[in-house]
C-alpha cells in the first residue's frame, strides 16, 4: 500500500481569458466591494499554501462580506418598507 501525498489546491490566481465568462462568484465577489480583500487571500494562498498562515486576510474579508450583506439587507427592507407604504 502506497502512502501517496494528495496534491494542494492549485491557489493561483487565474486569469480570463477574453472568450471566457466570468465566474459567478468573481463576479460576486466583484459586486461586494469586497475584490481587494479577496485578492489578498488568494494571494496569501498562493505565497504560504496555508490558511493558518493568512487568517488576517481571511478576517478582512469576512468582515467586508458582512458588512456588505448587511448594508445589502437594510436596502432589501427599506424598498420592501417603501413599496408597501405605496400600496
Amino acid at each position: 500500500m502506497s502512502t501517496s501525498v494528495p496534491q494542494g489546491h492549485s491557489w493561483a490566481r487565474q486569469v480570463k481569458k477574453d472568450n471566457e465568462e466570468e465566474d459567478p462568484l468573481d463576479h460576486l465577489i466583484s459586486r461586494s466591494g469586497c475584490a481587494a480583500s479577496h485578492f489578498a487571500v488568494q494571494e496569501c494562498m498562493a505565497q504560504h499554501q496555508d490558511w493558518r498562515q493568512c487568517q488576517p486576510q481571511v478576517q478582512a474579508f469576512r468582515n467586508c462580506m458582512s458588512e456588505q450583506q448587511a448594508k445589502r439587507r437594510e436596502e432589501l427592507q427599506r424598498r420592501k418598507e417603501q413599496a408597501n407604504a405605496h400600496h
